[in-house]
């Protein structure tokens, strides 16, 4: 087929149809480079690698055939020139060949990233080695499989036999390691294989000249280009590509040196002897499995690396709070056993902390719970480690004395003591604090934190040994209350609550008093609490205002004009029917709304604001009145007083008793709540009143109700009853007996001027007014309870 020659010979069909087969190829290396231009990122540079592989083939071949039938014919044959001619057309399709492997291993999904793609590339050397050297054996002698056909005149042709068997080893390697779906991959990499066994037999074909060869070779390049092109066409259409969380297939290390064993082997058994290409082809196939393994021993150092930096990632999330940030009771648990002696741990837990989430939702309660943690962090000294233990319980491990633990949990007790700013709004909260500085100190510092919420909160408390026994107690009283009302254990007292000066009760406060076959009188700031926690506390209270109406209904049965105050809990108000199972007790026992008043303290208006305000006044729409316990020892602010509906306003015990200030007036503050309380057109009531100074300084105030030991502890309710009888008027009621005249140095006095209805005034009286001596009296209190003299207008 190809001669040297200087004329023209005419081409020969089998010529021909190599030549128009090559031309079929055009269109898929066309549409290649079209799609290449039609992709971004690496889809567009595998594409145009495929497409510029293609052409650089093609054009080899195309070349390579065209020079030889240009300057041949077979009755000039020149063997040097046909082995020039096809050592460059072998280099030009070679060139071709290694580019469309680029391309190949470029591809979306047929690697990784580029460790990946080395690790393929050496992967699939070691299976081209392979094959590569049982392919010497098959065609050298003694074997000589080929016979007269072998290429040995022919160096041209290792280059595209190497290339080819790289293909060939590739496409294994892609159809075990690329990701899901394989298939348009492994279509990619059969079809550079066919390229690259074509690119082999036109140079073949050429160095032998062989027309029968050149254009099988043509066909197989054609058909290789087109199953390029046809797979990377279907290769676009949209796929969900997955990976194997393993790789699979080890065979493609083991099988091929075995195949290289074997036929070493039986190359030697048959007299044969390792020539440069066999000891080519082992060598790769030896030097490609220690790089694959050298690779692999560092893919193990680097996830080994990888992997214990993980581990220590998870073991740190696992040892710390995700919301605050902090260690969590594993992270403590840690930081206790690597702490050294002297270590002290402060427990800490939010009062009233469920009423915000109840009422402003989770999402307000863990910024709440964030704001603690921030402010602990800002409070901690090196080498403090502080710990969200759940919910809203918190702790602090410091280095330290028992005297230097003491001084930081009271300062941490003012910091978490101050508002906390959340939406817009303000949510007051306290914390108690527990402190351990010997023995199990998590253990120790809990009993502690319990100690301190039992003794009234808002304070910290140092463990003692005598704490186990308490919360032993604690757990005993949890279990005997539940069966309390059952088992007719509770019972009622009423303290009077008297007009002043005239000391005449005209109502009672409900108390509730335990007393246990073996535990004795039970005290209820003991057993409250437990009621509380153990959520016993609507029971509980439904059976306290049940009976308070009922002995109300008979005290107004008998004649008596009193009202009853009854306790009122936070957890109480949060059910959304309180306001309903008020009214139906009342109506059921036919007793006026207004004569029963619901008590609250200032601690619950200080946690949240605004839904108080909303289930106080629904309560309020029944017509009973509230009260404002303990005003004055909590965080009530003016404001606060003019939004929440409110009738009465107690004032604290420990206002009323505080000792003289230093401008020598007894108990200043009560005249001034006492004031404000009638500015605001509320009734004021003084609670604590235990001796006749304390009683004057309120009477002084203008204070018109009063509460205390002095006039009379809790008692039974036929008791306080026979005291309602004897001081039931037989006659007219005989007037004020004439008061002295006043000192002029005597203080100054309030007055509240009516100055229509529900509109009232406060007036300073001088001793030098004529008014001043009449404003000490009774001021009629006979019918206490009415709306006028309520502060209901």
């Amino acid at each position: 087929m190809i001669g040297q020659s200087v004329s023209v010979h005419s081409p020969s069909g089998m010529e021909l149809a190599g030549l128009a087969g090559l031309l079929a190829a055009v269109p898929a290396v066309a549409y290649l480079g079209q799609s290449g231009r039609r992709h971004t990122g690496a889809a567009r540079r595998a594409h145009l690698l495929l497409a510029a592989g293609g052409a650089l083939s093609t054009a080899g071949a195309l070349a390579g055939l065209a020079s030889a039938l240009l300057t041949g014919g077979h009755h000039h044959h020149d063997p040097a020139h046909a082995r020039s001619l096809a050592t460059m057309v072998a280099i030009a399709m070679g060139i071709g060949t290694l580019t469309l492997l680029a391309g190949t291993v470029a591809l979306p999904g047929a690697t990784r990233g580029p460790a990946a793609a080395l690790r393929h590339v050496l992967d699939g050397l070691v299976i081209a080695a392979a094959i590569w050297f049982v392919g010497w054996v098959l065609i050298s002698r003694p074997t000589r499989i080929l016979g007269d056909l072998t290429p040995y005149p022919c160096p041209a042709v290792l280059l595209p036999a190497v290339l080819a068997a790289l293909a060939l080893g590739l496409t294994a390697v892609m159809a075990l390691h690329a990701h899901r779906p394989r298939r348009n991959s492994i279509r990619i990499a059969a079809g550079v294989s066919v390229v690259a066994v074509a690119a082999t037999a036109i140079s073949t074909a050429i160095c032998r000249e062989r027309d029968t060869l050149a254009l099988s070779g043509v066909l197989l390049l054609a058909a290789g280009l087109i199953a390029v092109a046809l797979a990377v066409k279907a290769a676009d259409r949209p796929v969900e590509v997955t990976g194997d969380v393993l790789e699979r297939g080890g065979a493609y290390a083991v099988v091929p040196m075995l195949a290289v064993i074997g036929a070493l082997g039986y190359h030697l058994t048959r007299g044969g002897a390792l020539d440069a290409l066999g000891y080519f082809g082992a060598s790769v196939v030896g030097l490609a499995l220690v790089a694959r393994q050298y690779l692999a021993l560092d893919d193990v150092r680097r996830y080994t690396v990888r992997l214990r930096q993980r581990e220590a990632h998870f073991r740190e999330l696992a040892h710390t709070d995700p919301l605050t940030g902090l260690a969590n009771r594993r992270g403590l648990q840690r930081a206790l056993r690597d702490s050294p002696d002297g270590a002290v741990l402060i427990g800490i837990d939010l009062d009233g902390f469920k009423t915000v989430n109840d009422m402003r939702g989770h999402d307000v309660g863990d910024s709440v719970l964030a704001e603690v943690a921030a402010r602990l962090r800002r409070n901690l000294l090196g080498g403090d480690v502080a710990a969200r233990l759940g919910g809203d319980e918190f702790a602090v491990l410091m280095h330290g004395d028992a005297d230097e633990a003491m001084l930081a949990a009271h300062r941490l007790l003012a910091v978490l003591g101050e508002p906390y700013e959340v939406d817009g709004g303000s949510i007051f909260l306290s914390a108690s604090l527990g402190v351990a500085d010997t023995g199990e100190l998590l253990h120790d510092a809990d009993l502690a934190l319990r100690y301190a919420k039992q003794r009234g909160k808002n304070r910290v408390e140092r463990y003692q040994a005598g704490y186990d026994e308490l919360l032993r107690r604690r757990g005993t009283l949890q279990g005997e209350l539940r069966h309390a009302i059952d088992r007719g254990q509770l019972r009622l007292v009423f303290q009077p609550v008297v007009a002043l000066p005239s000391m005449r009760p005209v109502g009672a406060e409900a108390l509730l008093r335990w007393t246990h076959p073996d535990l004795g009188a039970v005290r209820p700031d003991e057993f409250i609490p437990v009621a509380e926690e153990s959520g016993l506390i609507n029971r509980i209270g439904a059976w306290v205002l049940e009976q308070a109406v009922v002995q109300l209904a008979a005290w107004r049965a008998s004649g008596h004009d009193v009202w009853v105050s009854v306790n009122l809990s936070p957890k109480e108000l949060h059910n959304a029917d309180y306001a309903a199972q008020v009214a139906d007790v009342l109506a059921e026992h036919n007793v006026p709304p207004q004569r029963l008043v619901l008590e609250v303290t200032e601690h619950a208006v200080a946690t949240d604001m605004e839904e108080l305000v909303r289930r106080l006044a629904e309560v309020r729409e029944t017509g009973v009145r509230i009260a404002l316990d303990d005003f004055g020892a909590g965080y009530s602010s003016l404001t606060q007083l003019r939004t929440l509906p409110v009738d009465i306003l107690k004032i604290d015990h420990a206002l009323v008793a505080e000792p003289e200030s230093r401008t020598g007036t007894a108990a200043p503050l009560v005249d001034v709540v006492v004031r404000l309380g009638h500015r605001l057109g509320l009734e004021v009531l003084a609670e604590g009143i235990g001796t006749t100074a304390q009683r004057e300084v309120v009477e002084e105030a203008g204070c018109r109700l009063g509460q205390g030991s002095l006039f009379g502890w809790g008692v039974p309710a036929e008791h306080f009853e026979t005291r309602l009888r004897t001081l039931q008027p037989v006659g007219p009621r005989p007037l004020p007996a004439p008061r002295t005249i006043p000192r002029s140095d005597a203080p100054a006095r309030s007055q509240v001027v009516r100055l229509g209805p529900g509109m009232r005034q406060v007036r300073a009286l001088l001793p030098s007014d004529p008014d001043f001596r009449g404003s000490r009296g009774d001021q009629n209190v006979g019918s206490v309870d009415s709306g006028r003299e309520m502060g209901q207008g």
